[in-house]
């Protein structure tokens, strides 16, 4: 035991003896003696006296900082502080490797400012490997010897590559007492199994003293006067209780006066992380310590600005691995990074900005890999800047934390209760947990709050043990934990001065079927925070920075049918994917492509210029769930759009599910509307409740734009009297051609022939088709009928509708050319022409199909090929009717149809119009 004690005692004197030399110091009184008692006030004499009695750790007495004698007499030498100076804070990363290293000498001497302030962190992974030695040594792990003999390894091959002559050996044989007095510290941890806090602070701290020494001698080999900094015998810091540290400023400034009169340079090299608490006991700034120590040096030397060095072109709009069109902003208020650095983002830890904030130094961020890139500026102001471009949009980013669990506490019992909020929060203190975010309704009813998942188990014993009393009496109802949550952050100094910016991110959400948990706004309005499912978490971040203009409007689109309409709109998409990305900001990705019996699926977006020879090569057996969720699946892409380029049922039933998912649904298939009443009521409430839209102007008029006329019409509160038209580009080619001699087959064969007709003719001439598209037109107006309700005169005579084939029918067929013919010729008698048209009598609330006679100075007889023509009778357009007319068959002018649909969803999702 009396060895153990010794070994404990001797290596507290040893932390004391190196922490600071040449000043009297107190070891942390817990690492003193074997009781850990008692402080022990040391100095440099009693040092030798006392290590005399083991001469093993005499190694001890050499310090591993500069020996800076307080009694050395020398005139005194101002500080100068202002605008001369630059600070430079150049992370583990940054001084990673010899040639790093140099890297970072050759920014400082091209740096043109008169005086530089250099703060180096450690060798990149050096301080993990510091508490790694550590951990093994109190594991009491042999290993723990060859770990610190590969942290000797790295340094000294690294000073090989930097430095020579008497450099090389000044700097190697201080490395190696270094290292021989860890060796003999870590043994005694080993021993005791036990390692405090100090002696933790005090191994970690030695990667820093290396690189700044290394990172000097480079710089001073090229001729520039330059010094190295142990920060620890300047910055003084008072630990709090939140395993946080806060500066002292007034006594720092103290010793930097005096280290400089001792110690004048143009250059100096600082360490970063470390410090020194009052009593002189070595310490760390925590996380991110060596960002805070370039900010500190910045606040004491009232410098012109803080370089921060890291490997990222600056601060992004948001998570470039999960949003992958994320910008660089230029600039940054204090405030916005601030709360973007406390939701996650990677930018600086917060308490970073406080030195800065008091004396308005600028901190820069920049790439020292990238070093075109001008990086982000944090300012007092900053307007919303991007690559240059002055920007609108008042939310200057968005960060996210994931792995949280809300944790809601409600119960009529805590309305105008004074204390309860207290209550609560004082037990989630007591279990040590971090309350992240705070939402509680006015009525008092409930609080909730977000914690780390991992520490929620803990926090919900607690608030259960606290409130047993009021749980049983029924004064709360609950304490509930919902799990698996994220926080979206949106932040941004112009939100305080805008509004609607809470509208527009809120809509952002539901149209991407995004639900919100909780909800926290402060009064600043600088940030707006929301949790969420944490699955939805990458998906409605996307889909707020689209809405905000910061990135394109990207669409996950499924193809389904790509016969000729299908085919057409690919071949659209392909040729007008560049235009609409560049000017449009839009990206739609066509993530699957299917057909009856083989899909196509992608993880990216297909290359729409080998569609058709991917599929044959690359497609599998269909299925239309699995392609379904391939499509909507992909939570890098918050909007999905499936488009339904078939004539099926089966897959228009499908509509309902996919909407209720949050899936857009665009088709230019009649089915779903025209189908059963129930269901097309049901489809269409469920439309008008959710975000999700469903578009079909390609149901009636292919590319004519009659639903949105009709839509248009009823929505400005006109009241549709009548609606009547040729909705049939193939029955209008047939009778516009039906003229003279010409027999009806006759004109119907070259239809046919022309690729006007269905393969079977029967489909076009039956009237079935213009029936749905009545019935269509009918629903929309208001009328609830069902397609059984409308006469269809068919033009199919009876004897053929059984015929087993169209070549058949179409052998048969002109043996009943002369009843068309009679019709004709006494239509023309009359001065008339035939037409095939759907009517809807909204005022008797009925419809019909049949073959009609208009005089030649009728607007319907004035078409010709195959184009439609719609006329709308209403209150407002009642003695002259509102008419449409166009192109209504074809390949690609319903192709067309579909793609403005897909323009207008876009446009709806946030795509600038």
């Amino acid at each position: 035991m009396a060895a153990f004690s010794a070994t404990i005692s001797d290596s507290s004197r040893f932390l004391s003896s190196t922490s600071l030399p040449k000043r009297k110091i107190s070891a942390p009184s817990q690492c003193r003696s074997f009781s850990l008692s008692k402080p022990f006030p040391l100095s440099r004499s009693n040092i030798s006296s006392r290590l005399g009695r083991r001469k093993s750790l005499n190694i001890f007495v050499q310090a591993s900082v500069s020996d800076i004698s307080v009694e050395k007499s020398m005139d005194k030498v101002h500080l100068p502080k202002g605008d001369m100076w630059a600070v430079h804070k150049f992370g583990g990363t940054c001084v990673g490797t010899s040639q790093r290293i140099k890297n970072v000498a050759d920014i400082i001497i091209n740096d043109d400012s008169e005086r530089k302030l250099v703060v180096v962190s450690a060798m990149s992974k050096v301080t993990d490997m510091m508490y790694d030695l550590i951990n093994k040594a109190q594991s009491r792990d042999d290993s723990y010897i060859s770990a610190l003999d590969a942290v000797l390894e790295k340094h000294n091959s690294t000073a090989l590559d930097l430095l020579e002559g008497d450099d090389l050996a000044s700097f190697l044989s201080q490395l190696h007492h270094d290292v021989s007095n860890l060796k003999a510290m870590l043994r005694a941890i080993y021993i005791a199994g036990h390692v405090t806090e100090s002696f933790s602070d005090f191994v970690v701290g030695h990667g820093e003293l290396w690189s700044a020494q290394m990172l000097s001698y480079v710089v001073r080999k090229n001729g520039l006067d330059c010094k190295w900094m142990d920060t620890r015998e300047i910055l003084i810091v008072n630990p709090t209780s939140s395993n946080q540290v806060d500066p002292d400023f007034l006594e720092s400034e103290k010793r930097l006066e005096k280290w400089f009169s001792q110690n004048p340079s143009e250059i100096i090299i600082a360490t970063g992380f470390i410090a020194s608490t009052p009593q002189n006991i070595p310490t760390t700034l925590k996380r991110d310590g060596s960002d805070f120590s370039a900010a500190i040096m910045g606040a004491l030397f009232r410098a012109r600005q803080v370089t921060i060095w890291t490997d990222v072109d600056g601060v992004y709009s948001a998570d470039p691995r999960k949003v992958s069109e994320a910008v660089i902003l230029t600039k940054l208020s204090y405030q916005e990074a601030w709360e973007m650095s406390y939701f996650g983002a990677n930018v600086l830890h917060p308490r970073t900005i406080i030195p800065v904030m008091r004396y308005d130094i600028p901190i820069v961020i920049r790439n020292i890999f990238n070093l075109s890139a001008p990086g982000t500026t944090i300012c007092r102001s900053a307007s919303a800047d991007v690559d240059g471009q002055n920007l609108d949009s008042p939310v200057k980013g968005f960060a996210t934390i994931d792995n949280l669990a809300l944790v809601n506490v409600e119960g009529t019992g805590m309305a105008g209760v004074p204390g309860t909020a207290s209550a609560i929060f004082s037990a989630v203190k007591d279990v040590g947990a971090n309350v992240i975010m705070i939402s509680q309704a006015s009525s008092e009813h409930s609080v909730c709050f977000a914690v780390p998942e991992k520490e929620v188990k803990a926090v919900a014993e607690a608030l259960q043990s606290r409130f047993r009393q009021a749980l049983d009496a029924g004064r709360l109802s609950q304490v509930a934990v919902i799990p698996n949550c994220s926080i979206l952050a949106a932040v941004g100094q112009k939100m305080a001065s805008t509004p609607g910016v809470s509208a527009t991110l809120f809509n952002a959400l539901a149209k991407a079927n995004i639900n919100i948990r909780a909800i926290a706004q402060g009064c600043s309005e600088y940030n707006i925070t929301v949790v969420l499912k944490r699955e939805d978490c990458i998906r409605a971040l996307r889909a707020v920075h689209s809405r905000f203009y910061l990135s394109r409007t990207t669409i996950a689109m499924g193809i389904i049918g790509p016969g000729l309409i299908g085919a057409t709109l690919l071949d659209q998409l392909r040729d007008q994917a560049a235009v609409l990305k560049e000017e449009f900001n839009i990206d739609l990705r066509v993530m699957g492509i299917t057909g009856s019996r083989t899909m196509l699926l992608s993880e990216v977006g297909l290359d729409l210029s080998r569609w058709r020879e991917l599929l044959k090569q690359k497609g599998q057996v269909a299925d239309l769930e699995k392609f379904t969720q391939h499509v909507h699946g992909n939570h890098f892409i918050p909007n999905t759009v499936l488009v339904d380029c078939t004539a099926d049922s089966n897959v228009a039933s499908c509509y309902h599910d996919w909407l209720r998912k949050g899936i857009h649904v665009i088709t230019p298939n009649k089915k779903a509307n025209s189908g059963p009443l129930d269901k097309y009521l049901k489809l269409r409430a469920l439309q008008r409740q959710s975000y999700t839209h469903y578009f079909y102007e390609a149901t009636v008029g292919a590319g004519l734009p009659i639903i949105s006329t009709l839509r248009g019409l009823l929505e400005t509160g006109d009241r549709i009297l009548r609606i009547e038209g040729i909705f049939s580009g193939t029955l209008s080619y047939i009778f516009n051609n039906f003229t003279g001699n010409r027999t009806f087959s006759e004109v119907v064969a070259e239809a046919k022939a022309a690729g006007f007709t269905e393969p079977d003719p029967r489909d076009d001439l039956s009237g079935t088709d213009v029936a749905r598209k009545v019935i269509i037109l009918a629903r929309e107006s208001g009328l609830k009928l069902e397609l059984s309700d409308i006469p269809v005169q068919t033009l199919v005579p009876e004897p053929l509708r059984a015929t087993a084939s169209a070549e058949e029918f179409m052998k048969q067929l002109p043996e009943f050319d002369k009843d068309l013919a009679k019709e004709r010729q006494d239509a023309e008698e009359s001065g008339e022409v035939l037409r095939y048209v759907g009517v809807v009598d909204a005022i008797n609330q009925k419809g019909v199909v049949e073959l009609r006679r208009y005089s030649k100075s009728h607007p319907f007889a004035q078409l010709s090929g195959s184009d439609n023509i719609i006329a709308f009778t209403t209150t407002r357009y009642k003695e002259q009717p509102l008419i449409v007319r166009g192109p209504g068959a074809g390949a690609q002018v319903t192709a067309g149809g579909i793609f403005s649909d897909i323009l207008r969803l876009a446009s709806y999702l946030g795509a600038p119009s």
